[in-house]
């Protein structure tokens, strides 16, 4: 069953050496993922899952010991997801953000598992992945990553749309308040239009919490660089 979830974004200028001089503008999202993961370490899981979205290449399982790298985005820093033989494909860059998380949090609570979902993912598919999760030890937690819409602003990676901020304030409400029909009804094809990546994790989430009972509340909403990053933390 489930019984804790973090909620957090997952650009790679969350790490600090990747945004160099721009470090100090995830500041508080940083701030707000550390206190997140802080309340799964409290949840004294079983097992914990990364969630993150990817590239249909790139979906699938990743073992503990699976190692990410940053050295696509200039900088010489490897990652691992928890302890165990080095995979044997890398981990995506959602799921290498979320093993930085948790090496930056010394997590060793709990056996460690990757799970990179494809962005196209359908709801019902997506619900059964997370149902699938819940289920597989007594005590579950999940780290979900995923980013809002990337339209917020005309200098953002996918231009300015204005259905962006009511998409992001509606996940936002959602995860916030663990609302998990309300998850369910984020709509795949506008989340694609509008590069919402985190949208298929978001109802993994919301299948694995069916039952769970758990309660919500939103740490951090705000837009840097025109993209919508979400920190909330489920218990």
């Amino acid at each position: 069953m489930l019984v804790a979830a973090a909620v957090c974004p997952c650009p790679p200028l969350l790490v600090p050496d990747v945004a160099v001089g721009a470090a100090d503008e995830l500041a508080g999202a940083r701030t707000a993922c550390a206190d997140a993961v802080g309340l799964l370490a409290a949840s004294r899981p079983d097992r914990l899952y990364v969630v993150g979205p990817a590239g249909e290449d790139a979906a699938g399982t990743f073992p503990a010991g699976s190692v990410g790298s940053f050295a696509g985005f200039g900088v010489d820093l490897s990652v691992r997801l928890g302890t165990g033989p080095v995979g044997e494909r890398p981990l995506p860059t959602s799921l290498s953000v979320g093993a930085w998380l948790l090496e930056r949090a010394h997590w060793a609570d709990a056996p460690i598992e990757g799970l990179a979902v494809a962005e196209r993912l359908d709801e019902a598919r997506c619900g059964a992945v997370g149902r699938e999760l819940a289920a597989s030890a007594d005590r579950v937690a999940l780290l979900v990553m995923g980013d809002g819409s990337a339209c917020r602003t005309l200098k953002a990676p996918g231009y300015l749309d204005e259905r962006a901020a009511p998409f992001d304030a509606a996940a936002a409400r959602a995860l916030g308040a663990a609302d998990l029909e309300a998850l369910r009804a984020l709509d795949e094809n506008l989340a694609y239009e509008l590069k919402a990546a985190g949208r298929a994790p978001w109802q993994v989430l919301a299948g694995a919490a069916e039952g769970a009972g758990l309660e919500g509340r939103l740490l951090y909403e705000e837009a840097p660089y025109g993209v919508g990053y979400i920190v909330a933390a489920w218990s």
